[in-house]
């Protein structure tokens, strides 16, 4: 079993069809969704992405039709139907079947999904400089995670294989170093820590703000501020944060190579540590 899909009060293999071509969401992008991760029995911060849920489903004008201590049990319920230390992704979404340009969100309905989705190498990753923006707060619902905004995203990463890079560098409008095409950044000079800002134009990351926390707790300053490129290419160090990955390292962007440092292992320590909390 790879893949498998609550919807309707029922589970299902994860092909089954779920959508309508005459879906509001199919045909206008309305469609909401997080992730969570399960690996070696373990399910960090599945609470904050159920909560982020919900925030979401207010932004695009829908509704999650059930508790979100109902979500986060479903959530178990499906982790349960697979082999134990599975590494899977959670990916609860909501998708409104009525209306036309604007969404009825009565017709919310959840999409649960959980798949296998093996956990990245930590040997860390490669990324270049996107020719693509972050759209400004004001011209799309960045404070959402919503499908929409993962069309600026796919095309990125497109460009990124291409050119046989791992992932790539954000930018916003205004030329600041924002994030990684599917992560949070995090840099190291001078044993100094810098992340971006969070200026509304990127996902602010239960990750990013987890191993931030864990990071202060150890006394060890994180200092969120604008970053540009220049910056960025003389880094001694360079990381990632995000559910799919954790805490990684980024080993080159562009021609730039960096260390895998002591931050960085710390950071990635501190995190592992953090997560055996929330076995399964």
């Amino acid at each position: 079993m790879d893949s498998i899909v609550w919807f309707n009060n029922n589970w299902h293999d994860g092909s089954k069809p779920i959508m309508s071509a005459m879906s509001q969401s199919y045909m206008h992008g309305s469609t909401i969704f997080d992730g969570a991760r399960a690996y070696n029995n373990l399910v960090p911060d599945l609470h904050l992405h159920c909560e982020r849920l919900f925030n979401s489903a207010k932004v695009m004008g829908l509704e999650v039709p059930i508790k979100i201590d109902e979500l986060i049990s479903l959530c178990k319920k499906g982790i349960a139907k697979f082999e134990t230390g599975a590494e899977l992704y959670i990916r609860p979404s909501i998708f409104c079947n009525s209306g036309f340009l604007i969404p009825e969100k009565k017709s919310s309905n959840l999409v649960l999904t959980i798949f296998r989705a093996p956990m990245p190498s930590k040997k860390g990753f490669t990324a270049m400089l996107s020719n693509l923006r972050r759209p400004h707060p004001k011209m799309a619902p960045t404070l959402a995670k919503a499908s929409s905004l993962y069309a600026n995203t796919s095309l990125a990463l497109s460009e990124a294989s291409k050119n046989g890079y791992d992932n790539v560098v954000m930018r916003d409008g205004n030329e600041n170093i924002v994030e990684f095409g599917s992560a949070n950044l995090f840099m190291v000079k001078n044993g100094r820590i810098l992340t971006p800002e969070w200026n509304k134009t990127f996902l602010n990351g239960i990750t990013k703000k987890r191993v931030i926390s864990l990071l202060q707790q150890k006394g060890i300053e994180v200092n969120e501020q604008a970053i540009t490129l220049d910056q960025l290419l003389n880094a001694d160090e360079v990381f990632s944060t995000g559910n799919f990955g954790k805490v990684l390292p980024v080993i080159k962007i562009d021609n730039t190579y960096y260390e895998v440092g002591d931050i960085t292992k710390t950071s990635i320590s501190l995190y592992q540590e953090y997560a055996e909390k929330y076995k399964v």
